[in-house]
């Protein structure tokens, strides 16, 4: 009979559960971006299928495959956003244990022994008593905690699509301090050229100054040049090693000699061009887009249960209490008590300011889920001019670069034959030093615009 009155008393509390009162979420954010991507002379058509890819397609060198694997194993932004999501959840389920009753069992034996010749009270006793209950269990019916629940359940979810945004921003990270050790290495390679090319420049006009064939003027021009290689020698070299510092950083730990690049155009045909697809809704599933989302909707159920704080709150506290003299008998004999309890608010009290704070929140959650859907278009759309313009931009750099070499190679014979100046030699020179050094900042333009538009479109089948 008690165990049917206790199954009934559960199974009546869960029936009182169904009124909820956050209001009904409905997505706006799709009118706050363009559906399909911008067109112009900046951008290339665009091109039918899906967006984005799993990072290993985007990636074929097997070095920096390894060297970003070491990342997603050991960076530690990446160890407190799983940490955080671990946190969340933990939360949640603290949250979710309110909405079911909580039982609890105690028990305890009394013995008592008289001490005394021949009187009324001598003799022994025992008592033995257990008791079975629901401790302060709140009938929800309202919906404030299924509401409170909820926003803990969204706030979790939102915590791992944070992360899923911080492995996003882990690879490409990664990726950019790998393909900008592998430009700075290129650079400084290029400043040592010109060193030596510098000083072989001043060699001659020292060995033509002496035999009276050009003024001090040349000497001087020839040394400004290769004192202007050799600063930027040594400021390409400590870059290097600040940047090998920042691959070290994410990577959690060292990063070997064997696993750092050979050049920049090497990696040139290991970096593929993630595709965009026709429409941008593919960006509602970005992780930071969806993380926002998940926020609104945790304050859009926080509303639910500010507006719940203003109906009554009804408890319910049920013992089943045993108790016999005898062990072997405690559970011959049962009592039963049912303890309710109401509150309900009537004057003063917090529950007007917590509710206008709660729509608060909402407006601000949805501003926020707006702006997170507006800078994730921007993004995509700013990667999409890029990729449009880069390829003619490397074209019209390499030409340049070919034809610089072709007029230093030009004038600088022309100056050994004495036909033409040295400051028409020197122009050049410095043209085809400045034209090196611009197309290796172009390819690296190239490159990790390719990896900022994998984390910007943010589809990877693989997280």
């Amino acid at each position: 009979m008690i165990r049917l009155r206790t199954a009934l008393l559960m199974l009546g509390a869960s029936a009182l559960t169904a009124c909820n009162l956050a209001p009904t979420y409905v997505r706006s954010v799709s009118q706050s971006v363009p559906q399909g991507w911008p067109s112009g002379a900046a951008y290339a058509p665009a091109a039918a299928g899906k967006a984005g890819m799993p990072w290993r397609s985007l990636v074929r060198d097997e070095k920096l495959r390894t060297v970003i694997e070491r990342a997603l194993a050991n960076n530690q932004d990446l160890a407190a956003a799983v940490a955080n999501v671990a946190s969340a959840r933990a939360l949640y389920r603290v949250q979710r244990s309110a909405q079911l009753p909580t039982l609890s069992a105690d028990g305890s034996a009394s013995l008592a022994q008289a001490v005394g010749g021949g009187t009324a009270t001598s003799g022994s006793g025992s008592l033995f008593s257990g008791n079975v209950g629901i401790s302060g269990f709140e009938l929800d019916l309202f919906g404030r905690q299924k509401n409170l629940s909820q926003a803990a359940f969204e706030t979790y979810l939102g915590t791992q699509s944070g992360a899923r945004s911080t492995r996003f921003a882990v690879v490409t990270e990664t990726a950019s301090a790998y393909l900008t050790f592998a430009a700075d290495r290129d650079l400084l390679t290029v400043s040592q050229d010109q060193v030596q090319s510098s000083a072989r420049t001043v060699r001659l006009n020292e060995e033509l100054h002496d035999t009276g064939l050009v003024n001090g003027a040349d000497v001087a021009d020839a040394r400004t040049l290769l004192a202007q290689a050799q600063a930027d020698a040594a400021q390409r070299t400590t870059q290097v090693a600040q940047d090998r510092n920042a691959l070290e950083l994410l990577v959690g730990g060292p990063v070997e000699d064997a696993l750092l690049p050979a050049s920049l155009a090497a990696l040139d045909p290991a970096i593929a061009n993630v595709p965009a697809g026709l429409s941008s809704t593919v960006l509602l599933d970005r992780p930071d887009v969806v993380e926002a989302e998940h926020q609104l909707k945790s304050a859009n159920a926080d509303v639910g249960a500010a507006r719940a704080a203003f109906f009554p709150t009804i408890s319910l506290t049920s013992v089943l209490g045993l108790a016999s003299t005898a062990l072997t008998g405690l559970f011959s004999g049962a009592t039963w008590t049912t303890t309710p309890s109401a509150s309900i608010p009537i004057l003063g009290g917090t529950n007007r300011g917590n509710l206008d704070y709660a729509r608060a929140q909402v407006d601000y959650y949805l501003a926020t889920y707006r702006k997170a859907a507006q800078t994730a278009y921007r993004d995509v759309a700013d990667g999409l001019a890029r990729r449009g313009t880069i390829d003619r931009q490397r074209r019209a750099q390499a030409d340049l670069v070919t034809a610089a070499q072709t007029s230093y190679r030009i004038s600088e014979a022309r100056y050994r034959e004495g036909t033409d100046s040295f400051l028409t030699t020197l122009v050049a020179q410095r043209t085809l030093y400045s034209a090196r050094q611009t197309a290796i900042t172009a390819t690296l333009t190239d490159l990790v615009n390719r990896v900022t538009l994998y984390q910007a479109i943010g589809s990877d089948d693989t997280l």
